[in-house]
């Protein structure tokens, strides 16, 4: 069996904050974090710094958000050292709240590009920073086909 590259492990952590907050995971969400100093801008958000407040972001937006799920694309990962920088997109797919009770409300789409940064520690890579920002602008194939 061989071991895991950085890359492979960063992009491994990546991929495990995405799938908690598909499972509504906030304490394996929390596991993902560094402690102390850390710093998140979910998209059209202000800049929110210090673990407690992060935490109580992604806490809130759990609470309020009945189905999401991430289709991550163009994921590039880049490891310098005990960092390492994540970009991709997060296609986003959730459920506003339903009219009626157990049934799933209408699904959103959106597109969301991302940075994550992540650093080395004894229990692996934890995340640092987290910056999404919402696609405006359509893609160069997008404007050519819709000509």
């Amino acid at each position: 069996m061989t071991s895991l590259t950085d890359a492979e492990q960063v992009e491994r952590a990546n991929t495990a904050l995405y799938e908690a907050m598909e499972r509504g995971d906030h304490e394996g969400l929390s596991r993902l974090w560094l402690d102390g100093d850390v710093s998140c801008v979910h998209p059209g958000w202000p800049v929110l710094r210090g673990r407690g407040e992060v935490l109580r972001s992604y806490a809130l937006i759990m609470a309020n958000t009945d189905y999401i799920q991430f289709f991550l694309t163009d994921v590039e990962v880049s490891v310098v050292a005990d960092t390492a920088l994540v970009t991709c997109t997060e296609n986003i797919l959730s459920g506003a709240p339903a009219e009626e009770e157990g049934e799933l409300g209408p699904l959103v789409g959106q597109l969301v590009v991302a940075t994550n940064v992540f650093r080395r520690t004894a229990d692996g890579w934890k995340l640092w920073s987290h910056h999404g920002s919402p696609v405006l602008a359509e893609s160069d194939e997008e404007s050519e086909a819709s000509d």
